[in-house]
């Protein structure tokens, strides 16, 4: 039998209220965010390259498409949403291609950046940027399965020196593009991720949240943001661990970086109880 991903579970995760999306990075990772209750997972890019060997961007398309696939079988009760970075390609025709691999994954939804990747020219100009989103559109409408489709300015990660006003602006262009959701990555205070849940329009927003800046679930909840998301912030505090506990042996010849290693006891009893559930 074909599969067939939950769409409809997570259109309806974003109708009401504000849920969290953590990043998994393997399948391990996403089996043990199943475990613990939440209702979807997103891919990371970042987290994904980081066991690659390669560094956040160096993916190349394919290596990505596999790895969407391996996470989807990992949890196919749970809609997974893919970081499909920039589409891949910079025309809308090469977006609108590779969206359609994308679905072919069984991912529930898929985001689209704005971000070239390019220092000299670090977003897409506008036009093409929102010409881009409406290719995605036409792709995913194409494909008849109603994934769900966000769309995210990077005007905050590459540094735009008006970052809210100009994430606000594609923001807007974006949602009357026909993005599902909308997402501006890089704000940290209330009145900024406020600014940008006004821009949608009415459609749900995602806010990230790739570190302690002082807000909780429901602060971030009564801005109006319906999908939190925290991209490599899980990954990249596996990694900070596994950096400074080898930098104790190196350095100083000590094991003191062990000393946390206690809170992964429930690894083993959890993987053993969820392979024999899935079998």
């Amino acid at each position: 039998m074909a599969y067939t991903p939950p769409v409809d579970a997570f259109r309806q995760l974003h109708a009401s209220g504000c849920f969290v999306m953590p990043n998994p990075w393997d399948e391990g990772s996403a089996r043990w965010l199943r475990g613990q209750g939440f209702k979807a997972l997103a891919s990371t890019s970042a987290g994904f390259a980081f066991t690659q060997g390669r560094a956040d961007q160096d993916v190349p398309r394919d290596m990505m498409l596999a790895h969407l696939t391996e996470l989807v079988k990992a949890v196919p009760d749970l809609p997974v949403n893919a970081d499909f970075e920039n589409g891949y390609a910079d025309t809308p025709d090469g977006v609108a291609a590779n969206v359609k691999l994308c679905i072919a994954t069984g991912v529930a939804g898929l985001s689209i950046e704005d971000a070239t990747g390019r220092a000299d020219e670090p977003l897409y100009p506008f036009e093409l940027a929102v010409e881009r989103i409406r290719a995605a559109r036409r792709a995913v409408d194409e494909t008849g399965t109603g994934v769900v489709l966000t769309a995210r300015a990077e005007c905050f990660l590459t540094g735009h020196p008006d970052a809210l006003n100009e994430s606000v602006r594609r923001i807007e262009a974006y949602a009357e593009a026909g993005a599902d959701v909308l997402y501006a990555p890089g704000p940290k205070t209330i009145a900024d991720i406020s600014a940008i849940v006004a821009a949608a329009g009415g459609k749900p927003v995602n806010t990230l949240v790739y570190g302690d800046v002082g807000l909780s679930v429901s602060d971030i909840a009564a801005t109006g943001t319906r999908r939190i998301s925290i991209g490599a912030a899980l990954a990249r505090a596996a990694w900070a661990a596994f950096i400074e506990a080898t930098r104790l042996i190196k350095d100083e010849g000590s094991f003191k970086g062990f000393a946390g290693n206690g809170a992964s006891a429930p690894l083993n009893p959890f993987f053993r109880d969820d392979l024999k559930a899935r079998s």
